[in-house]
């Protein structure tokens, strides 16, 4: 684990991987770590508006990866798997559509860190071996709820943008929404399971 400084009063803490910014990020909230603000990457860990760094230190020396819980609450969310690039992700794949269902509904996927549009979720979960690239063109429409895979993560487009992910389905789940307590559905640390419907 790396601290570095970041910004006038930001604190950013490297770790290995995705998991452990998720168990940092959610051992920090717990302790009540002093910072206005504890924002989990995909390999770091954003302490912003920290008032006294060598609590911070104090508070991190404190914690394991090893020791971190990271089990969150499971999310379900109903899929069509109705997406433009099942085929091309089942060739990529070495499989048919049906494959490509049975492995992606089969995963629990961990929401790692949230980024691009307020409620996208990067979920971790999806095997090295499953990786498949970006598009080549990215589409300038992606409609709301789209079921994407890129490299290794999974994500739900929560709005209407552009977008080069591959496209798997759809899901009509809300994953964005200011009058909950928590406006992000697949906050970072929620587990997530998409059930074929």
């Amino acid at each position: 684990m790396q601290m570095l400084p970041a910004g006038r009063d930001g604190v950013l803490v490297q770790v290995a991987d995705a998991a452990e910014a998720v168990a940092l990020a959610r051992f920090a909230r717990a302790a009540q770590v002093q910072a206005v603000e504890v924002v989990p990457g995909a390999e770091t860990v954003l302490f912003d508006g920290v008032g006294d760094r060598s609590a911070l230190e104090g508070l991190l020396a404190r914690w394991s990866p090893e020791a971190a819980e990271t089990v969150g609450p499971l999310v379900e969310l109903s899929t069509s798997y109705d997406g433009a690039d099942l085929d091309a992700v089942a060739d990529l794949w070495g499989t048919d559509v049906a494959g490509v269902v049975a492995r992606h509904s089969g995963i629990e996927f961990v929401s790692a860190f949230c980024g691009f549009a307020p409620g996208f979720a990067y979920l971790s979960g999806l095997p090295e071996q499953l990786a498949v690239p970006r598009r080549d063109t990215p589409r300038t429409r992606v409609p709301a709820g789209s079921v994407a895979l890129a490299g290794a993560w999974c994500g739900v487009y929560p709005g209407v943008s552009p977008g080069g992910w591959q496209l798997l389905g759809t899901t009509d789940a809300g994953l964005w929404d200011e009058t909950r307590d928590e406006p992000a559905l697949l906050a970072p640390g929620t587990r997530v399971r998409f059930v074929p419907r």
